[in-house]
C-alpha cells in the first residue's frame, strides 16, 4: 500500500528542483483538499534527446506526490511553430513520441497505468476548442502573442499567424484538459503569463505553473533538437554517447553553464538519491554522494576532475538509455522511426550514412553546412585566378579551401571573414592542392557576373550548423556520394530571395542565431 503523505511532503515533492512557481498558494490549497491535476505537454518536432530526462524525472516526483499527471503530445503546435513536422508526418510523430516518452518513463520505473496521454488534435479541433480560439483570438493583441511565443515559437523576420496563434492554444489547453497546473521549462514563462492574464477573460479559472530550470546542452548553451553537437539523441550508441561526452563543455572547476553537472543535478540525483564518482585507486578511487551541494563544492575546488565526471556520468546514462535503445530494437519500430523522420533510414546506430550509400531522401539536411572564419587567405601558388584559403570549422585544423574569388572578392575583404561551407563533399584536387570544403557563394545571372559569399548571422561561431528551417533535427552525410549527384540535385533550388535571404525551395538557411543572408545579390543563384 502506498505511503500516505502530508499535504507539505506532497508540496515539497511537487516542487523540488523547479525554478519557479506561479500560483504557490492555490497548489498548497489544492492539496488540502485533494491531489493535484498537473500536465505537461511536448510538440512533436524533433526527436526527444536525454534533456527530456528532466521533466521525466519531474513526472516521477509528481506521480510520488499522487498527482493526476496529463502527457500532451502537442501535434498540432509541432505543425503551427513555423511548420516543424511537415502536416504528412505529424501522426507518425506522434506516434514516434508515444513510445519513446513511455520508454524513457518505463526506463526510470514509472508506473505508466498512472498517467494519462493525450492527442492534441483529439480535442483541438472540436467546436467548443475552436470557438475558444475565435473568442480568445478577440482579445489577444499582436504584440502580446508575439512576446509571450518569443522563447518558445520560432522567431523570423517575418511569423506567419500560426506561430502567433501557439501562445493562445497552449493557454486553452489548460482549461480544455481539465488541470490544475501545466508544467513546462521557464522558457515557457511568458506564455504562462499570458494564460493567467487571459484564461480569466473568457470565464475560466486561472492555473498555477510550475517551471522546470533550462538545462545546458553539452556545448553549455540550450540543449536543442536542432543542433545536433549540443544534445545527446535517446537512440545513441554507447560510443556516440562516450564521443559527445568527450567534447562536452565540461571546464574544471566552472559550474556555470556545465550541461554535465545539470544532469547529474535533475536526473540523476532525483531519480537514484545519489551519485558515484568513478576514478582511479591512484586519484583517491571511487566517491559515493548523498546530495548535488557537495558533488557541485567538489568540481569547483577541482577534486572531480572533467574526465571522471563525464566517465561517471556516462555509464549512468548508458544505464537510462539501455532499455529505450533495446525497445527501438524491434522491427516495428525501426520503421516508425525511419518513417517519422525519413532522413534517419540513411542512419545506423546515429551514424551519418557512409560515403558511397545510395541516393536515399533528396533532402537539404543531407548538406553538412557550417559557419567558418577565413583564418588566412592567399593567392594559389600556381594559378593567380584562385584564392587559398584557410578556414577555421570548429574542427582541431582549419580546412585548406581554393576558391575562384579572385575575380570578385579582395584578399583585405576576405580576411577574418564569416562565411559557409559545405564540408562533406569529396576532396577535389585544384592545381595540385586538395579543396577540403566548398564555400558557398551567391553570383548574379547577368552580365558582368558578380559573386559574392553568402553571410552567417553576426555573432555565429565557427562550426556552428546551417539548416533548412523544416530539416533543423535530422544529421547529415558523412559524405556526399559524386556518382549520385546528390549536391548538384539540391544546389539547383538553393537561391537569394528578393530580400536578400538564402532559401532552399523558399524555406531559409539558418543558424541557431537567425538567417543566413547575402548583401547585394537578391535573386542569385547559391552554389
Amino acid at each position: 500500500m502506498m505511503e500516505q503523505l502530508s499535504p507539505e511532503v506532497k508540496y515539497n515533492l511537487i516542487t523540488r528542483n523547479l525554478q519557479e512557481v506561479l500560483g504557490e498558494e492555490k497548489v498548497k490549497q489544492i492539496l488540502q483538499e485533494r491531489e493535484l491535476k498537473v500536465y505537461w505537454g511536448t510538440a512533436t518536432t524533433g526527436k526527444p534527446h536525454v534533456a527530456y530526462f528532466v521533466p521525466m524525472s519531474k513526472i516521477a516526483d509528481f506521480l510520488r506526490a499522487g498527482c493526476e499527471v496529463t502527457i500532451l503530445f502537442a501535434d498540432l503546435h509541432a505543425y503551427l511553430d513555423n511548420m516543424k513536422a511537415p502536416w504528412e508526418l505529424l501522426e507518425l510523430r506522434v506516434k514516434y513520441y508515444e513510445q519513446v516518452i513511455k520508454a524513457m518513463l518505463e526506463s526510470i520505473g514509472v508506473p505508466l497505468e498512472k498517467l494519462r496521454f493525450v492527442k492534441g488534435t483529439d480535442f483541438q479541433l472540436s467546436r467548443e476548442y475552436t470557438l475558444d480560439v475565435y473568442r480568445l483570438s478577440s482579445m489577444v493583441t499582436e504584440h502580446d502573442a508575439k512576446k509571450a511565443g518569443a522563447e518558445v515559437v520560432k522567431q523570423v523576420e517575418h511569423p506567419l499567424l500560426s506561430g502567433l496563434l501557439y501562445p493562445g492554444l497552449q493557454a486553452l489547453d489548460e482549461e480544455h484538459l481539465k488541470v490544475d497546473a501545466q508544467f513546462g521549462g521557464v522558457d515557457q514563462r511568458k506564455i504562462f503569463t499570458l494564460a493567467e492574464k487571459y484564461l480569466p477573460s473568457l470565464g475560466y479559472a486561472k492555473r498555477a505553473h510550475l517551471m522546470n530550470p533550462m538545462v545546458p546542452g553539452l556545448t553549455g548553451a540550450k540543449m536543442s533538437s536542432s543542433e545536433e553537437e549540443s544534445k545527446i539523441d535517446l537512440l545513441d550508441s554507447k560510443e556516440d554517447v562516450k564521443k559527445k561526452l568527450k567534447k562536452a563543455f565540461c571546464e574544471p572547476g566552472n559550474i556555470q553553464n556545465n550541461g554535465v553537472l545539470s544532469f547529474v543535478k535533475h536526473v540523476l540525483f532525483p531519480l537514484r538519491g545519489e551519485f558515484r564518482i568513478k576514478r582511479d585507486p591512484k586519484w583517491g578511487g571511487d566517491k559515493v554522494y548523498s546530495g548535488f551541494e557537495e558533488v557541485e563544492q567538489d568540481f569547483a575546488v577541482e577534486s572531480i576532475h572533467p574526465g571522471d565526471l563525464k566517465a561517471s556520468v556516462e555509464v549512468a546514462l548508458n544505464e537510462l538509455l539501455d532499455p529505450i535503445r533495446k525497445k527501438f530494437e524491434s522491427p516495428e519500430l525501426r520503421k516508425l522511426t525511419n518513417s517519422a523522420y525519413p532522413n534517419s533510414s540513411k542512419t545506423t546506430g546515429g551514424k551519418g550514412a557512409k560515403a558511397g550509400g545510395d541516393d536515399g531522401d533528396l533532402v537539404p539536411s543531407r548538406l553538412d553546412i557550417r559557419v567558418g572564419k577565413i583564418v588566412s587567405v592567399e593567392k594559389h601558388p600556381d594559378a593567380d585566378s584562385l584564392y587559398l584559403e584557410k578556414i577555421d570549422v570548429g574542427e582541431p585544423e582549419p580546412r585548406v579551401v581554393v576558391s575562384g574569388l579572385v575575380a570578385y572578392v579582395s584578399q583585405e575583404e576576405l580576411q577574418d571573414r564569416a562565411v559557409l561551407l559545405l564540408c562533406n563533399l569529396k576532396p577535389q584536387k585544384m592545381r595540385g592542392i586538395e579543396s577540403q570544403a566548398m564555400l558557398l557563394c551567391a553570383s548574379s545571372d547577368g552580365e558582368p557576373r558578380r559573386v559574392e559569399p553568402l553571410d552567417p548571422p553576426e555573432g555565429s561561431s565557427p562550426g556552428e550548423r546551417v539548416f533548412v528551417e523544416g530539416y533543423e533535427s535530422e544529421k547529415p552525410d558523412d559524405r556526399l556520394n559524386p556518382k549520385k549527384k546528390v549536391w548538384e540535385k539540391l544546389q539547383v533550388d538553393l537561391k537569394v530571395s528578393d530580400e536578400f535571404v538564402a532559401q532552399w525551395k523558399d524555406k531559409k538557411l539558418m543558424t541557431k542565431l537567425g538567417q543566413i543572408t547575402c548583401k547585394t545579390l537578391r535573386g542569385g543563384s547559391i552554389s
